[in-house]
C-alpha cells in the first residue's frame, strides 16, 4: 500500500495510489476475532465496539461516524459511508481495540 497522507477537516487519510499492479485490486476485512464474524456493517461494528465500552461521539464532523471512550482520549472516526470503510480506518480499530479485531486480505 502506498499514497500519500492528506490532512483535511481534521481527520488524516492516505490518498492511495490506484497504480497497475498495486493494491486497488486487494480488498481488506475487519475480523472481530471472538466471533471471527467479518464486520460487514456499521451496525454490527457499532455493536462490537459498544460491548468494548465504546460510545457514539455526536459533535465532530457530520461526514463522520465516530465513536469515543470515557476511559481514554482515543477517538475513532469513519466515514459515513461504509462503501469507503478501507484498511486505514481497520488499522486504526485494530491499534485501539488490540486483540479484538484483525485485518485480512479477502
Amino acid at each position: 500500500m502506498s499514497g500519500v497522507w492528506e490532512f483535511k477537516n481534521g481527520v488524516m487519510h492516505l490518498v492511495e495510489n490506484r497504480e497497475q499492479g498495486g493494491s486497488s485490486g486487494r480488498k481488506m476485512a475487519l475480523v472481530h476475532l471472538p466471533s471471527g464474524q467479518v464486520v460487514s456493517s456499521y451496525s454490527l461494528l457499532e455493536q462490537i465496539l459498544r460491548g468494548l465500552g465504546w460510545e457514539r461521539y455526536h459533535g465532530g464532523d457530520p461526514n463522520l461516524f465516530q465513536f469515543h471512550k470515557h476511559s481514554s482520549i482515543d477517538l475513532i472516526s469513519l466515514p459515513k459511508n461504509f462503501s469507503k470503510f478501507n484498511s486505514i480506518y481497520m488499522y486504526d480499530i485494530v491499534l485501539k481495540n488490540p486483540n479484538v479485531f484483525h485485518v485480512q486480505d479477502m
